[in-house]
C-alpha cells in the first residue's frame, strides 16, 4: 500500500502568488497521481481528499500506524522572488536506498515534461521525511511563484501526474517490488461486440495497432503491448492528440 500526502490544507493555503494556493494544486495532482497508481494495481490511501488540515506530524503518524510502504508527499515549491527560480526537486532524508532512486526517478520523467530538474536534496529535519518509519519522498512539483512553472503545470497537468506516477512504478518495478507486466493503452470497454469492432475499425483506420481483448466480461479495446511505460504515455498520448479517451493498464 502506498500513501499518498496532499501539502497543507483547510486553514493553511501553502505558499500562495497572485491568488493561487499551494493546497489546491496539490490536492489535484495528489488525486490524479493516486488514479493513475491504482490503475496499476496500486493500493493507495490518502491523508486529504477534501480541503482540511492535518499537521505534518499528524500525517506521518497516520502513514505510521496504516502500515504503509511507501510515503509520497506532495508539493508546489516557492522561492522569496518571484519569477526568479523554476524547476523540480524531491526531497528525501538521505540520499540512499529506494527512495532516492525513486526521486531520481521521478525528476527525470518531470523533466522530460519540461521542467528544470534542480535535482534530490536531503532534508533530514522534514517532519513527514523524519518521523515516517517508511520510505518518505517529498515532490515539489514546480514553484507556485514561477509563470513559466505554471503554465507547464496547467496546461501539462495530466502528463505531470503521469510522470510522477511513472516514476513511482519504475523504481518498484525495477526492484522487483511490484510484477513486471507488459502496459496497454485502453480506448474503451464494451458488452456490445458491434460497439468494440466500430472503435476497433477506427483507430485501425488512423494507424493505431488496436486489437480487441476478450479475455474479460467487457470487450476491450486496446492499443500496443510496451515492456515500457514510458513507450506506453507516448502511445496515450497520441492517442488523446487523437481525440481518444484512454486509460493505461496492466
Amino acid at each position: 500500500m502506498r500513501k499518498l500526502q496532499s501539502a497543507h490544507g483547510g486553514s493553511d493555503p501553502g505558499a500562495v502568488y497572485n491568488g493561487r494556493q499551494e493546497k489546491d494544486d496539490a490536492l489535484r495532482l495528489t488525486l490524479a497521481v493516486g488514479e493513475i497508481l491504482q490503475n496499476h494495481g496500486i493500493d493507495v490511501e490518502y491523508t486529504r481528499t477534501t480541503d482540511v488540515f492535518e499537521t505534518p506530524i499528524q500525517k506521518a503518524m497516520e502513514a505510521n500506524q496504516a502500515g504503509v510502504d511507501l510515503f509520497l508527499s506532495i508539493h508546489r515549491n516557492s522561492f522569496p522572488t518571484d519569477n526568479e527560480v523554476s524547476g523540480v526537486e524531491t526531497l528525501v532524508y538521505d540520499l540512499s536506498g529506494l527512495k532516492y532512486q525513486m526521486a531520481q526517478d521521478i525528476n527525470d520523467q518531470l523533466e522530460a515534461v519540461g521542467f528544470v530538474n534542480l535535482g534530490v536534496k536531503e532534508r533530514p529535519n522534514l517532519a513527514v521525511l523524519r518521523r515516517t518509519n517508511m520510505p518518505a519522498l517529498l515532490v515539489e512539483a514546480g514553484f507556485i511563484n514561477s509563470d513559466v512553472d505554471n503554465q507547464l503545470f496547467d496546461e501539462n497537468f495530466q502528463d505531470i501526474a503521469q510522470a510522477i506516477a511513472a516514476g513511482v512504478l519504475d523504481t518498484l518495478d525495477s526492484q522487483g517490488i511490484i510484477k513486471d507486466e507488459d502496459y496497454r493503452v485502453q480506448v474503451g470497454a464494451f458488452r456490445n461486440r458491434r460497439y468494440a469492432e466500430r472503435l476497433l475499425n477506427e483507430l485501425l483506420e488512423k494507424g493505431f495497432p488496436a486489437y480487441i481483448d476478450d479475455s474479460g466480461p467487457y470487450l476491450r479495446v486496446q492499443v500496443g503491448d510496451f515492456d515500457d511505460m514510458d513507450d506506453a504515455v507516448q502511445m496515450e498520448q497520441r492517442l488523446k492528440q487523437a481525440g481518444f479517451p484512454t486509460v493505461i493498464v496492466k
